[in-house]
């Protein structure tokens, strides 16, 4: 199983990195949106939708991303990116607000309507800062998802290691405290070494990256919640050796749109209080 989960890593950053540094944006999107799509059919696992309705589901959303991938050839980048912002903007609201008072009450979207639209959201949200930040800056991209990967492989070491209080024992009993302490411990290590090498030039990265940390904390049990409630150990069966790709890109999800947030703020106030 660990040799699996080795070649299956390694060959997806084998295609990962020269697409994102080297595909054409069109190109790039359309393979993200492929991949995003993937994601969606798993979510609809979640759900436990009949057949048809997953395939009504599919249907209506590659229709629509499609529609997506025809407009933004049609009317350019910054179209696409002037309405990525606000989806971006309404996605960190939802993550810094709405699920944190959810899992603080132990209070999680029942009704099926209201499921399917939020699955539409967040894979949305999630293909729209997958294009967006392969356009604007490749690197900000990798930043985050290193930080999100460093980030559960700390909790996992740490929690294995010195855990003895339960995070969310409700929604997944394997997270501690201790986990999340020696994420953030490995992030701040993380910030520290891209500001002392230069590759970031401000010390605001180390609140920027324990913030994304923590958000991409959120969407792990955020995930965790409907898979279990749907009495699953994966969300699929798409990556050898590991599962689901939700269950890889969970933390991301709620991670890009917030970190792309943090970058287009700090710029906006940077540009606007420069003297």
């Amino acid at each position: 199983m660990l040799k699996t989960r080795v070649i299956t890593a390694l060959v997806l950053l084998g295609l990962f990195l020269p697409a994102l540094f080297f595909l054409p944006m069109l190109w790039w999107a359309a393979g993200m949106l492929v991949l995003t799509l993937v994601c969606l059919h798993e979510w609809a696992g979640f759900l436990q939708l009949s057949p048809l309705q997953a395939r009504v589901y599919l249907a209506l959303s590659t229709v629509t991303g499609v529609g997506l991938l025809v407009l933004l050839q049609q009317w350019g980048f910054h179209w696409f990116f002037y309405h990525a912002l606000h989806v971006f903007m309404g996605m960190t609201l939802f993550w810094l607000v709405v699920v944190p008072v959810a899992m603080f009450f132990n209070t999680f979207f029942k009704q099926q309507a209201v499921n399917l639209l939020l699955g539409w959201c967040l894979m949305l949200s999630l293909w729209m800062a997958l294009v967006t930040a392969q356009e604007v800056n490749p690197y900000v991209l990798l930043v985050i998802i290193s930080t999100i990967w460093l980030a559960d492989s700390a909790a996992y070491f740490f929690g294995k290691q010195f855990g003895r209080h339960k995070l969310a024992p409700a929604i997944s009993p394997g997270k501690t405290w201790e986990g999340v302490l020696g994420a953030l411990l490995a992030v701040a290590v993380y910030a520290v070494t891209l500001k002392a090498s230069a590759a970031v030039a401000t010390w605001w990265i180390l609140p920027g990256l324990w913030l994304i940390t923590i958000v991409g904390i959120y969407g792990d049990l955020f995930e965790s919640f409907f898979k279990r409630r749907a009495n699953l150990k994966d969300s699929g069966q798409f990556l050898p050796g590991h599962g689901g790709l939700l269950d890889r890109v969970d933390g991301v999800i709620p991670a890009l749109p917030v970190g792309l947030c943090l970058v287009f703020w700090f710029h906006y106030w940077q540009q606007s209080y420069s003297f």
